[in-house]
């Protein structure tokens, strides 16, 4: 044979070889035996799941991968911001909707029942309407205020978000501006900064917050839950990581995810599988608080 020949073939299997690893990124676990090896990894090329974008073998390399991903996931969760928010019976004091006399004997039914938000006791009183509430309340957020018809608020065509999220943090996305990849979100209560964070992660998008009227947001997230989504899966007594990681493993060897991701959503661990079939699977996985440090 020509030498010339030996060299081409030399140097094409050389090429190939660059290109099928560059296409075909192995095991990113340093632990893993099959991540410098060409042909193991071609033998395996359809059991290796990404996790955020990072591959691993199934199920060796996987589980450990999970472990580390959900200690991450729980220690760099972002806290609500800690600055000094004006109460809400002093915005209401300051716009004159509400007089001082008022105010104390809400506090003071307040705290004799031990329970419910100020402005929760300003409405029952007949002291303050919702809309003031709401005002009021996005003035101390400093976010503004969903302008609606009283339709109800439908996200059906928006990047989805776990009913039980929605019912929990007590709010509704509303519209996505594609060109910015940003989802706003509305709140009726407190505005939650770590789900807004986690929501974030998930999706890959900026998410900015604003405020609308409780009894909106109530009867669109009742209209929601007739809708609840068969693919999302909620798991209320896991008792520590390892639980959880095995639960989450189980999942997406059985639906042959190609990724998963995941967000710390106190009390809860969301988790979502990108399924072959394109569908996506949400587990919301609680554990008990002090397994998140296990």
């Amino acid at each position: 044979m020509p030498e010339t020949k030996i060299h081409r073939g030399f140097w094409a299997g050389i090429a190939w070889n660059k290109l099928w690893r560059k296409e075909n990124p192995g095991c990113s676990a340093r632990s893993c035996t099959h991540a410098h090896n060409i042909w193991s990894r071609m033998r395996r090329q359809q059991t290796s799941i990404r996790v955020h974008g990072v591959r691993y073998c199934v199920p060796e390399c996987l589980e450990g991968a999970l472990h580390a991903a959900i200690k991450t996931a729980g220690s760099v969760a972002q806290p609500n911001p800690a600055g000094h928010r004006i109460p809400l019976g002093l915005v209401l004091l300051s716009r004159q909707q509400l007089t001082a006399p008022q105010l104390r004997s809400a506090l003071d039914a307040q705290r004799s029942a031990g329970r419910g938000r100020i402005g929760e006791w300003l409405q029952d009183m007949g002291f303050a309407d919702e809309r003031q509430i709401t005002a009021a309340l996005a003035r101390q957020w400093s976010c503004p205020i969903l302008q609606t018809n009283n339709s109800l608020l439908n996200p059906v065509l928006l990047p989805q978000i776990p009913m039980l999220l929605l019912d929990l943090f007590h709010m509704v996305p509303v519209s996505f501006v594609a060109a910015t990849a940003t989802l706003h979100v509305a709140f009726a209560d407190r505005i939650d900064y770590s789900v807004l964070y986690a929501i974030e992660q998930m999706l890959d998008c900026r998410t900015q917050p604003c405020v609308v009227v409780p009894s909106l947001l109530r009867e669109s997230l009742s209209a929601l839950g007739e809708r609840r989504s068969a693919t999302e899966f909620v798991f209320d007594r896991v008792s520590g990581i390892s639980e959880l990681v095995g639960i989450v493993s189980n999942y997406a060897v059985r639906v042959s995810a190609r990724e998963i991701r995941l967000a710390s959503c106190r009390p809860y661990s969301w988790v979502r599988l990108d399924c072959a079939s394109g569908q996506t699977l949400d587990l919301l996985l609680r554990m008990p608080s002090h397994s998140h440090s296990e």
